[in-house]
């Protein structure tokens, strides 16, 4: 018993003194790796700040993007309720037919303005024709021609198409806008507004929205040709413009082709008068040599001729005791130098 107390104790004691070694290493080793722990705890101390720092940055940022976007929210429903009391004031405007034609002139006007024509000059308005139509304008071409233009156009049924609750609704407002369309381009063929003699072959019906023209043509591909065919010519904002600026440089071709015309006359002129100014300064001069040819011939032969005769009537005077003639003056005995 006492052989294995004595045997338990030795195992004790080597036991503890393993332990107390084992314990003196994992203290080392222990604040080795603390002071380890402790520098990659600062570093991401360090990285977890900077993360920090950039997530309110970025929170920050954020919030001032939020407020601009809500800003332009607020102006982008602010415009657009402008926009729609404008289009509500706009219809409502456009309710008559009066005020439907005003707006066309006026868009007419704005697109006219644009092209640089100028009225009085390029295009008159109103003007009553040999038919008895008054167009809205009339268009001053080269060589005496006109081209005349109607701007009132049917958008009744246009509306309410594209106001319409229900496909049914609208697609029966758009074939009513296309047959008032169709019956706006026969009104326009009946009113005499093409005249073989004073004007050109076609006639412009003015449609006053991009939009219209655009439904028009998306809904029935084949107006247009059919207006063609018929000599109407439809016309949108911008067909208008171009058409515009097509007629303006034909007009300032003709007129630089006049203006050309007049200076080739004027030099036509110039070169008739030059030619009868030369003939005549030929024969002034022809005249001037046969004059100073007599001249020449009087001065010197029917001079000395009848300086001989003076001469001889002289001497007989003197032979009979005569007092002599009175000296001549020195013109009377001028001679010319080719005579003498």
């Amino acid at each position: 018993m006492q052989i294995a107390l004595l045997a338990i104790g030795l195992i004790a004691a080597v036991v503890v003194g393993l332990l107390g070694g084992i314990a003196v290493v994992t203290y080392g080793q222990r604040t080795r790796r603390e002071a380890s722990v402790e520098q990659q705890v600062r570093s991401v101390s360090g990285e977890l700040q900077r993360v920090a720092d950039l997530v309110a940055a970025l929170q920050t940022d954020r919030a001032a993007q939020h407020g601009e976007l809500v800003t332009r929210l607020a102006e982008a429903s602010r415009q657009s309720q402008a926009l729609s009391e404008t289009t509500q004031s706009l219809r409502q405007s456009l309710a008559s037919p009066k005020a439907r034609g005003q707006w066309g002139e006026r868009m007419a006007d704005d697109v006219l303005r644009m092209a640089g024509l100028v009225e009085g000059v390029n295009y008159l308005r109103q003007t009553s024709i040999a038919g008895g139509g008054i167009p809205d304008v009339t268009f001053i071409l080269p060589g005496q021609r006109v081209l005349h233009m109607d701007v009132k156009f049917p958008i009744d049924n246009y509306v309410r198409a594209i106001e319409a609750s229900s496909a049914d609704a609208e697609a029966s407002a758009t074939r009513a806008f296309l047959r008032d369309v169709q019956a706006r381009i026969r009104e326009i063929t009946g009113r005499a507004y093409i005249d073989p003699d004073t004007t050109v072959d076609y006639v412009l019906l003015f449609i006053p929205n991009e939009s219209v023209y655009s439904f028009m043509h998306e809904h029935d591909p084949g107006l247009i040709d059919a207006a063609l065919a018929r000599r109407v010519v439809l016309c949108s904002p911008f067909t208008l413009f171009a058409m515009l600026a097509v007629i303006r440089q034909a007009m300032d071709s003709f007129r630089l082709e006049q203006v050309g015309d007049e200076i080739l006359q004027c030099l036509g002129g110039f070169s008739s008068q030059w030619h009868k100014f030369s003939e005549q300064m030929d024969l002034v001069g022809k005249r001037l040599e046969s004059a100073g040819k007599a001249y020449e011939d009087l001065a010197g032969t029917r001079r000395k001729a009848l300086q001989r005769s003076i001469d001889q009537v002289d001497d007989l005077r003197t032979r009979r005791g005569l007092e002599p003639l009175a000296e001549p003056g020195p013109a009377a005995r001028l001679v010319s130098p080719k005579a003498s």
